[in-house]
């Protein structure tokens, strides 16, 4: 049976198109880089990323409640996290680049539990 060339075309993109959308840090800007301290709330130790939630007061002593999204737990785990790293009750403080929508959200770069810093790579 021979296959028009058109099909082969058609199956090749459906199949490498999926690849590129992955999101990455496009919601996040890079340049808008923040560090927060308060009580963590939840830690979500889930594919495709890891999220903490944490309560932060401001100067004013007024409650945010924000959220950091850090690589996958495949990668955490390689450089020593588990699904206990962070437990509610936690002082967590996290450095990372703020949602492009001005939400209180972050894309975790370094993440302190408790006063020690958790590597976020192997080998950092």
């Amino acid at each position: 049976m021979k296959i028009a060339p058109r099909w082969v075309i058609a199956c090749v993109i459906a199949l490498v198109i999926p690849a590129f959308a992955h999101h990455g840090a496009a919601g996040y800007n890079g340049k808008d880089v923040q560090t927060v301290t308060g009580t963590a709330t939840d830690f979500q130790f889930v594919n495709p990323h890891v999220i903490v939630t944490i309560e932060a007061k401001d100067s004013s002593g007024a409650v945010t409640k924000w959220q950091g999204e850090l690589t996958s737990p495949n990668h955490l785990v390689r450089a020593g996290w588990n699904a206990h790293s962070i437990k509610p009750g936690d002082t967590v403080t996290l450095t990372g680049a703020r949602a492009l929508s001005g939400a209180p959200s972050l894309r975790i770069t370094k993440t302190t539990v408790n006063g020690k810093e958790l590597k976020t790579e192997m080998g950092d």
